[in-house]
């Protein structure tokens, strides 16, 4: 096991060093957090807790500050590696600032829902625990919108071969494994699962509408709408209860329609308006089809057996020499035809005739 620290250390500081200063500084902040949590109980004052986010306490802060508090070592890894890994696969497509806003835009928004759920849930059973004994903080709330963000990126990408699992089964699997935790009493209260799937769900409606890009904003494809995170057989259902709540966030205008453009890729500068098409969708879908159709014609040439083309001259040479003679035979007691003789005046004389070989 020893032996295997170095490789470790080498891969996290080689993959440290490709990210931005924005990776370095969030994974800074971590350590440093957690190097003064031995000392301070900072998941408490910089962390979400619902009953000091509201007024009349107004912690607005810790909004800010929550996502970057960790108490444990094995909080600090999970949280710095999916920095990290943000900062790899993330950054290159969207930019610095871009990560940053998203970094921003899910952890505050988990937060602020995390706490006003827990101030709902007191007020239906007037436990003052969830007020004051709830701490959202840690790396929860990220992971679940970095999973979302890598569905739409790289959702086709296979994690595992056996069981066969793809990369956009992951939001759903990691809210099931904080779940299972959970009921085991392997964690200390639903915070940590209140955090995730809030973040995935902030995660998806900025991804979804807001974000933008050269295209414009948000993406409208089908493989990222909010049914596709469920399971097929739900998938129905649940797509109809989120076009009406869409629907319904259309008319107060809190979202706003949006129309899917569709460019063609021909010369012209041709752009076609279609609902339910979007470029990055048909892209991904042509990647599939090409994919699928130069392994079936791997298959074919493999199975086939072509000919060469010299096979083919060898077998025409061979029946040449099998008709031959194609000339009538002559007595060898007649003169040869002279070869400057010319009677026509027409016939060239470039073309020579021998005598045929007598057969026996």
């Amino acid at each position: 096991m020893n032996r295997y620290l170095p490789v470790a250390q080498q891969h996290f500081l080689s993959a440290l060093a490709s990210t931005s200063v924005v990776v370095k500084s969030i994974c800074a902040t971590v350590l440093l957090l957690y190097l003064i949590s031995w000392l301070v109980d900072t998941h408490v004052a910089l962390g979400v807790t619902p009953g000091y986010l509201f007024p009349p306490n107004f912690w607005i802060w810790t909004l800010v500050t929550h996502p970057v508090v960790e108490q444990h070592i094995l909080g600090v890894a999970v949280n710095v590696a999916t920095v990290i890994v943000a900062g790899r696969l993330l950054e290159p497509l969207w930019g610095a600032l871009e990560l940053l806003i998203f970094f921003a835009v899910v952890n505050v928004s988990a937060g602020l829902l995390s706490g006003l759920s827990y101030v709902l849930t007191y007020a239906a059973t007037f436990d003052l625990r969830y007020l004051f004994a709830v701490h959202v903080f840690g790396a929860p709330a990220f992971l679940g919108g970095v999973l979302v963000a890598l569905k739409q990126t790289s959702g086709d990408t296979t994690v595992l071969r056996v069981p066969q699992i793809r990369l956009k089964a992951a939001p759903a699997l990691a809210l099931l494994a904080l779940s299972i935790l959970r009921l085991a009493g392997l964690l200390d209260s639903s915070a940590p699962l209140a955090g995730c799937g809030y973040g995935a769900l902030a995660g998806w409606v900025y991804l979804r509408f807001y974000q933008r890009h050269s295209r414009g904003r948000g993406d409208m494809s089908d493989h990222f709408a909010f049914a596709s995170f469920f399971p097929e057989a739900l998938q129905p259902a649940v797509g109809f209860v989120a076009g009406l709540v869409h629907a319904a966030l259309v008319k107060i205008k809190v979202c706003r329609k949006m129309v899917k453009r569709y460019d063609v890729g021909a010369p012209s500068s041709i752009t076609i308006s279609l609902p339910g098409t979007d470029p990055q969708d048909a892209e991904r879908r042509r990647q599939l089809a090409l994919k699928a159709l130069n392994e079936r014609l791997k298959r074919v040439e493999d199975q086939s057996a072509w000919p060469s083309m010299e096979d083919e001259e060898d077998d025409d040479d061979d029946e040449v020499r099998t008709d031959a003679p194609l000339l009538p035979t002559r007595d060898p007691s007649l003169p040869a035809p002279s070869s400057t003789q010319n009677p026509t005046g027409q016939e060239s004389s470039i073309i020579s005739f021998e005598d045929a070989p007598a057969h026996s």
